[in-house]
């Protein structure tokens, strides 16, 4: 049902909620009645506001003569276009764009739970985790993250882990309207640093972790934390609750900034007062655990159906935060036995040759090395490692990212993974410096083309050994040039399987 808000009301919302006011050009004595409102100039329509978003290559601003053609009746703007319609003047569009789209389709993140997962690695597997749990509580859970986006009744796949503040606003109100009493967001730095999550109001959020990555961005480690902290300082609910991973040190600092609000999770004994995993047992079956909860006594046993000490990291993460909001501490842990796979996290296939081909979106050295080490202790035979590394992204992570797989792979086949303006070969052998870095590298191989490579590791291996494919997971493109190419790791899988004569399971 399309909310209908007329132009003084938002002002009146606006200014009551946030203290000030924002001043409008071109008004008239009749006020403009909306219902929508978008960055897009394509998007527009009539009773809808358009946002001119000035970003690093294109200005808002030009566009703003189509977005009225289309039937655009208000312009957010930061200065005055030429334009004959009500204009609202703001320093800060992005920011007020979310601030006034939460107005506009009646305040929807009030109307649910809401969490936000964010960190480094492990975002969308607890976020997975998360929403699986609450929709086996019965509560219907919509999702905003890398892989997919889910109103409650249509899921498509992602633009980016955090969409834009106004699409971000209408998608939780379609979750209204479909029956959603819960959403789970991946919260990105770049998301927090543009201000997309404005208009949001969380409840609750897990901390996953921190390493480098986006350093091209934030140029730093403290930059990168101090984005993340946003979500905390600035998106969160009276009463609000976070789980944070003692284990890391970036953890360990959130829970030091909001004592009152944070709890931790952790696995060892020396983590007497946190949710801690003790009795770890992992296969590439899944992993299997009990958690303590601190002053209780209580453990419980957890069998979860995914591999991988980080995804015992992941399930902790889920569990502290859920404990709060669900009484049954047993129907929390006992849904994970049931947690289906996560497309392109350690998403696993073992073919009828007895080969175990692992599909990941680890394209970090600390994501590259959680993988390959967790899938060296369980590998019988070889492990391989088919991997590559983005165009126009932190160069430093390629010589790491060599090293790594040197430290744990038995054979690596370097290859191309969205090279974007980047000469691909080139980005191969600055992989290629970190693999030879190490003493007695394992045998490497080039294959730029990324289908080749993915093929060669399948006709080389043989029963017992695990091919770790990393670097693009569920996405479906080679991002070459300005081109988006299809192509899929998972589907160069399959239907390798399928000309061999194979099956999987």
């Amino acid at each position: 049902m399309r909310i209908m808000v007329p132009l003084s009301f938002l002002l009146r919302e606006y200014e009551k909620r946030y203290g000030r006011s924002l001043p409008v050009i071109n008004s008239s004595s009749v006020s403009p009645v909306l219902s929508d409102i978008t960055g897009d100039s394509r998007e527009s329509a009539p009773c809808s506001v358009f946002c001119c978003i000035r970003g690093e290559k294109k200005d808002g601003h030009e566009f703003a003569p189509s977005a009225v053609e289309r039937g655009a009746a208000v312009l957010l703007a930061e200065r005055e276009v030429s334009l004959n319609v009500p204009q609202i003047i703001s320093q800060e569009v992005r920011r007020d764009m979310g601030r006034l789209a939460s107005i506009i389709y009646g305040e929807p993140s009030s109307k649910m739970l809401m969490f936000a997962v964010t960190g480094t690695n492990g975002k969308s597997t607890t976020t997975w985790m998360i929403r699986h749990i609450l929709q086996s509580a019965g509560i219907r859970t919509g999702l905003f993250g890398t892989i997919v986006y889910n109103d409650g009744a249509e899921e498509r796949d992602a633009g980016r882990t955090t969409p834009e503040s106004c699409e971000i606003q209408k998608s939780l109100s379609r979750m209204v309207e479909n029956g959603c009493g819960a959403c789970v967001l991946e919260a990105s730095s770049h998301g927090l640093s543009f201000g997309r999550l404005e208009g949001c109001s969380f409840d609750g959020a897990v901390f996953t972790n921190l390493s480098e990555e986006h350093l091209d961005y934030h140029k730093t480690l403290e930059a990168y934390f101090a984005a993340k902290m946003i979500l905390f300082r600035d998106y969160m609910k009276q009463n609000w609750f976070a789980a944070a991973n003692m284990d890391d040190i970036y953890g360990k600092r959130v829970g030091e900034l909001f004592p009152r609000n944070v709890s931790y999770f952790g696995s060892g004994e020396k983590n007497g007062d946190c949710i801690r995993a003790t009795r770890i047992r992992n296969s590439l079956a899944g992993a299997e655990f009990s958690v303590s909860f601190p002053g209780s006594g209580e453990e419980i046993p957890v069998s979860l159906p995914l591999p991988g000490r980080f995804n015992v990291y992941n399930a902790l993460g889920a569990i502290t935060l859920l404990k709060s909001f669900i009484p049954d501490l047993h129907a929390v842990t006992g849904a994970l036995l049931t947690m289906p796979q996560v497309p392109g996290r350690l998403e696993k296939y073992y073919l009828s040759n007895g080969v175990c081909v692992i599909i990941d979106f680890a394209h970090t050295p600390t994501a590259l090395k959680n993988v390959l080490a967790e899938l060296r202790t369980l590998c019988t035979g070889s492990l391989f490692a088919v991997f590559g590394h983005g165009g126009e992204r932190f160069e430093a992570n390629r010589f790491s990212l060599g090293a790594v797989a040197s430290e744990f792979a038995d054979r690596i086949i370097v290859t191309m993974d969205n090279p974007r303006s980047e000469d691909p070969g080139k980005i191969a052998m600055q992989i290629l410096e970190g693999v030879n870095s190490r003493e007695n590298p394992p045998e490497t191989s080039l294959v730029i083309q990324r289908k080749d490579a993915v093929r060669n590791a399948l006709d080389e291996a043989g029963a017992g050994d695990v091919v770790a494919i990393t670097g693009k997971g569920p996405e479906k493109y080679l991002h070459i040039g300005s081109d988006f190419i299809p192509y899929s790791d998972k589907q160069t899988v399959l239907e390798w399987t399928a000309e061999k004569g194979l099956t999987w399971k």
